[in-house]
């Protein structure tokens, strides 16, 4: 496809040689969850399907676990529950590592009956690790190849989808090059439940990134289009003629309104390491 994507910051990752939108492995992980199963654990039987369907399950007292998560990508490991033991004995200081090859690697997380009861929400950015709250702050970003400067940025936020209604964890993606706001846009904005939701919303940043390269910015093809202002312009022109004065109600330039109230406010929040405002539709 001629495109490197790079992040901008976070772990080096794996694409595929025909889709750099697909993230195939990546250098570092972090072990967010660990745990075990056994026969008699309710869902075991199901859980365990994904191992006899690939001739892996060959430990009839059950299996140890962990759950292994970077910026994109994400993999799940199958020990002894032993190994597994040992490892949270000596991970007391978070510096642990655990052989791979003693058991079976799948990647992403598993999803379905057994495993949605099993698995709690997990977030990438959590309060106990330094992070703003938990679901709230950066994933990762990547360098956009079109407009110098500018990034396609993941973020975990707080969010409303009406003024009325109840806070939710989402996650999402933003262009500081078009100043999209994705919230306004259906299938760009996920409940923010695990690795699969922030790994759907960094292949969308590399898509955006993707379509830009391929049809340049500003194009009716492209995912990248700035508007310039258009809109904000038409509706301080409404809001002069309606209000009577001369002033404008709103900044008339997408990145000025994007600053003060649209996503890159959230951004900058979040880089400066506060807890921005819950963000409303």
């Amino acid at each position: 496809m001629g495109i490197t994507i790079t992040n901008t910051y976070g772990t080096a990752h794996h694409v595929s040689d025909t889709n750099p939108a697909h993230v195939t492995s990546c250098d570092y992980y972090r072990l967010p969850l660990v745990g075990t199963i056994a026969p008699g654990n309710p869902g075991y039987e199901d859980m365990v399907d994904m191992l006899k369907e690939n001739g892996h399950d060959t430990r009839p007292e059950g299996y140890g676990l962990i759950f292994l998560e970077s910026e994109e990508y994400s993999a799940t490991y199958f020990g002894s529950i032993e190994q597994i033991e040992q490892y949270k004995h000596e991970n007391t200081d978070g510096k642990a590592t655990f052989d791979a090859s003693q058991g079976v690697l799948y990647a992403q997380w598993p999803h379905g009956k057994g495993w949605d009861d099993f698995l709690p929400r997990t977030f990438w950015n959590v309060k106990a690790r330094g992070g703003i709250a938990d679901g709230v702050g950066l994933v990762t970003a990547f360098a956009h190849t079109e407009i110098p400067g500018a990034e396609v940025v993941v973020f975990e936020f707080e969010g409303k989808w009406l003024p009325d209604s109840e806070p939710q964890q989402l996650v999402t993606y933003h262009c500081t090059g078009c100043h999209l706001d994705t919230f306004h846009y259906c299938g760009h904005v996920h409940e923010n439940t695990g690795p699969s939701s922030r790994r759907w919303a960094a292949r969308q940043a590399r898509q955006h990134i993707i379509s830009a390269h391929r049809h340049g910015v500003g194009d009716k093809h492209s995912a990248c289009r700035p508007n310039s202002g258009e809109m904000l312009r038409a509706v301080n022109a409404v809001a002069r003629d309606v209000w009577g004065t001369p002033g404008n109600a709103l900044p008339d330039t997408d990145d000025a309104f994007c600053a003060t109230k649209g996503p890159c406010s959230i951004i900058r929040e979040l880089r400066a390491g506060v807890r921005p405002p819950v963000y409303r539709a």
